[in-house]
């Protein structure tokens, strides 16, 4: 066996289901000798490999010791293939967990990459259950964790899992992950204090970035430094937790049949076999259930045909109901819910009580088992005037050349705040982020149906006017989003302009607010010139800056 050959195999053995690039980065072989050594290894019958790609990860192969690969291993180093098993992630039950991840150990892999660039050669490892999802121990003994937070996972499970990083061992870096602006800047105020250094990027920025790219921010200033200088500037060794291994379901893992029917795959295999633009449908109906398949091919930003043909292969993996059978709503199934909850490590049962859509073919809000999503269910007519909304803004943006950098449901929108010391909050319908160059423009949505007299206008501005007196609106986002405000008529949107100057000069606190109406937005559209300001008139257009005026990146 030539060398390439078996270190491969033993890189396999440690970080299963890379693709060849990022082999080439971790073992130091160069792209020649990898890309000639793996179908070799293939034809042996000692690896095999697996389709994956998302959004941030380009369509690839990613590979893993087949059996006779294991074999062959441990026929090499002279041990017994129990041992492997236990002592490496190469076991069933490994290989089932890291299949559910895949999205993403694709992202750690990467940033694993980037660290090997940097400072070749590493010793990764992965964890199951503690707080860090992976680590990098360095040639000198120093050591970097990584954590990365996935797209469903909530604020408070999230925080916990922050305080238990610091409650023991401790690498000198931690690299956290996070999916999006502001759950960025969440992260950096929530870690506990600890000694290691806390480096902190956007998941897009951190998959596709290379260890000279400054993509990682500090923690306690508005600066940004590359993986690179992180590294060499690291002093502290630090060091890393223990993790029990497994001592159930150490068995030699099964060769993986891509040929089997859909209704035959595995779950835990449906990550590998969903397609990019699927995984991005699933990703959006976890944040607004019950969308229109018109509204969902707007936020997809694909063609009605494209859509039915991405909502025809989730139906055949079992991922996606359709309610009623009409098919005027679609929603996720348990097992989609399930599989997004393993990938982004929460828990699966409390994700199916907040948001299951069973029975899928209720057409009572009553019955839907799912208590967030009933929720939005019963009041169908206000969750599907939001989805309209944010769809026809979704494409009216493409439409102008600007992207939506974010997009939160009402469960992610919501912010709370410290007022004359007592909690508050405020609670919008979405929260989105577009975005055009280095211009950034965030915004609050709300969709008004019951303020119709001016005490309870007052009241829906209350929390607003109590949130931008402080300095949490700067804080939370790098500048203050505007606040849209939509009313079903144009009388109750001209009562509410001027209950809004009224109480803004009561209070003395402006407020970035726009007020429309559903007829107006239907015919200038969410981008066109449909926006009202206290005081009277229209907005010449919609108030977008110029490229590079925008908010400041967190």
């Amino acid at each position: 066996m030539r060398p390439v050959d078996g270190e491969l195999l033993a890189l396999l053995a440690r970080m299963p289901f890379l693709d060849r690039l990022e082999m080439v980065a971790v073992s130091g072989w160069s792209r020649g000798a990898v890309y000639r050594a793996v179908p070799r290894l293939e034809d042996a019958g000692w690896i095999a490999s697996v389709p994956h790609g998302t959004e941030l990860i380009p369509p690839t192969r990613r590979f893993h010791l087949a059996a006779a690969g294991l074999r062959r291993l441990a026929h090499a180093r002279n041990a017994n293939l129990e041992d492997l098993l236990r002592d490496l992630p190469v076991s069933a039950r490994w290989r089932r967990v890291l299949l559910e991840r895949l999205d993403a150990a694709a992202v750690v892999y990467r940033v694993a990459s980037a660290v090997a660039d940097a400072a070749h050669p590493i010793r990764f490892r992965w964890y199951r259950a503690m707080p860090l999802d992976a680590a990098v121990t360095l040639r000198d003994g120093r050591t970097v964790g990584i954590v990365r937070q996935g797209r469903t996972a909530d604020r408070t499970g999230f925080s916990k899992r922050l305080w238990r990083l610091t409650q023991g061992p401790q690498p000198g870096i931690i690299l956290l992950i996070a999916p999006d602006r502001v759950r960025l800047r969440h992260a950096r105020r929530r870690l506990p204090p600890t000694p290691a250094t806390a480096l902190f990027a956007l998941e897009r920025e951190a998959a596709a970035g290379s260890p000279d790219d400054p993509v990682w921010r500090l923690r306690s200033i508005n600066a940004s430094v590359s993986l690179r200088d992180a590294i060499d500037r690291m002093e502290r060794r630090g060091g890393l937790p223990a993790e029990q291994p497994l001592e159930r379901g150490l068995s030699l893992p099964p060769d993986i049949d891509e040929g089997e029917t859909r209704g035959d795959v595995p779950d835990f295999l449906l990550p590998a076999l969903l397609r990019p633009a699927e995984k991005r449908a699933l990703d959006l109906l976890s944040d607004w259930p019950w969308l229109e398949p018109g509204d969902l091919a707007g936020l997809l930003g694909v063609s009605q045909p494209r859509m039915s043909q991405i909502g025809a292969a989730l139906e055949g993996f079992g991922l996606l109901a359709r309610v009623p059978a009409s098919e005027r709503r679609l929603a996720l199934t348990d097992l989609a819910l399930g599989m997004l909850a393993r990938r982004d490590r929460t828990a699966v049962g409390g994700t199916r009580r907040r948001w299951s859509s069973a029975p899928a073919d209720a057409e009572d809000w009553r019955s839907v088992s799912g208590r967030r999503s009933r929720q939005l269910l019963r009041d169908v007519e206000h969750t599907a005037a939001v989805h309209g909304f944010i769809a026809a803004l979704s494409r009216q943006a493409h439409a102008l050349g600007w992207e939506m950098d974010q997009l939160d449901p009402p469960i992610r929108a919501s912010r709370y705040f410290r007022h004359f010391g007592s909690r508050r909050s405020v609670h919008p319908d979405a929260f989105g982020i577009l975005r055009r160059e280095d211009a950034l423009w965030p915004f609050f949505l709300e969709w008004e149906r019951r303020a119709v007299r001016p005490v309870t206008m007052a009241a829906r501005l209350a929390p607003y006017l109590r949130y931008y007196s402080s300095h949490r609106p700067t804080d939370d986002h790098g500048a203050k989003p505007a606040v849209l405000v939509v009313f079903h008529e144009d009388l109750a949107a001209s009562h509410f302009l001027r209950v809004a100057l009224e109480e803004m000069v009561r209070t003395r606190t402006p407020l970035p607010l726009l007020v429309s109406h559903r007829g107006l937005l239907e015919r200038e559209g969410p981008l066109g010139r449909a926006w009202l300001v206290p005081g009277g008139g229209f907005e010449p257009d919609f108030p977008l800056p110029q490229p590079g005026t925008g908010g400041d990146a967190p």
